[in-house]
């Protein structure tokens, strides 16, 4: 099940964290991988890591911002069979404290950057007979947390593309569909209580992995295998449909 032999797949943010993740889990199924980040290092990294696995995969340096480095990069793969679209970056503050700066930042990576590669995707998917897209959505684009202003305003972005793209391809037999994470263990959730409680990270830590019902934050890989799900043949009758995967955060805290 779940065999991934003779796919080509797309990762963004594919370095680090999820991303990482799935690649390396894609790769143990059977796929081509490319590592698509902007931290060069990271994206060899997690290639060195599959290839010296025996698996296939090739570090692609690019800032899915810039439209034309990201539609040059899909010419040059030119197969596309799955796309993870995963990239995205967060922000602390509420609506009166994020400056226009910071607000424009977030929403040219988290969703100018997945317009960017649908964009640059659809046409190659199309060409090709069809394709798998997943979109790494949020649970703050349903259910509002405090100081989130700027980032859940681009995860609610994220869910609503996902369900045009669903509805306007799937006569093209692609299939699109979002997960909906809540709060993972990834180097950004080390490195942002590192910077804003310093000594007491282990506190924070407790705090926040117990705001989901389950009592911790999910893994990379767990979150990996519901991508592997979704972009997999067993999914084929799954589109337009948004899964959340957060500890019985979104149903168990809002009854």
């Amino acid at each position: 099940m779940f065999d991934l032999t003779g796919k080509t797949a797309v990762i963004t943010g594919g370095g680090s964290g999820i991303g990482k993740a799935t690649c390396l889990l894609f790769a143990k199924q059977g796929a081509v991988i490319n590592v698509v980040d902007i931290n060069e290092e990271q994206a060899k990294e997690t290639t060195k890591e599959i290839n010296d696995l025996e698996g296939e995969a090739y570090a692609r340096v690019c800032d899915v911002t810039q439209q034309q480095q990201v539609v040059e990069l899909y010419k040059q793969i030119s197969t596309i069979h799955i796309l993870v679209n995963n990239a995205g970056i967060s922000h602390i503050g509420k609506a009166h404290t994020t400056s226009e700066e910071d607000f424009d930042r977030i929403m040219e990576v988290n969703v100018k950057g997945i317009y960017n590669s649908l964009f640059a995707a659809l046409p190659l998917m199309i060409q090709h007979g069809g394709g798998v897209i997943l979109n790494m959505s949020s649970t703050v684009a349903l259910v509002g947390i405090p100081d989130r202003f700027a980032y859940s305003t681009s995860k609610g972005a994220v869910y609503a593309m996902t369900m045009s793209v669903a509805k306007d391809y799937v006569n093209d037999n692609i299939r699109c569909n979002c997960i909906l994470p809540g709060r993972v263990h990834t180097p950004f959730v080390d490195n942002y209580l590192a910077k804003n409680y310093p000594g007491k990270e282990k506190e924070m830590f407790e705090k926040l992995s117990k705001t989901q019902p389950i009592g911790r934050m999910a893994t990379p890989e767990e979150i990996a295998y519901l991508i592997l799900y979704l972009c997999s043949d067993e999914a084929s009758f799954i589109t337009g449909s948004d899964y959340n995967i957060d500890g019985g955060f979104i149903k168990l805290n809002n009854p």
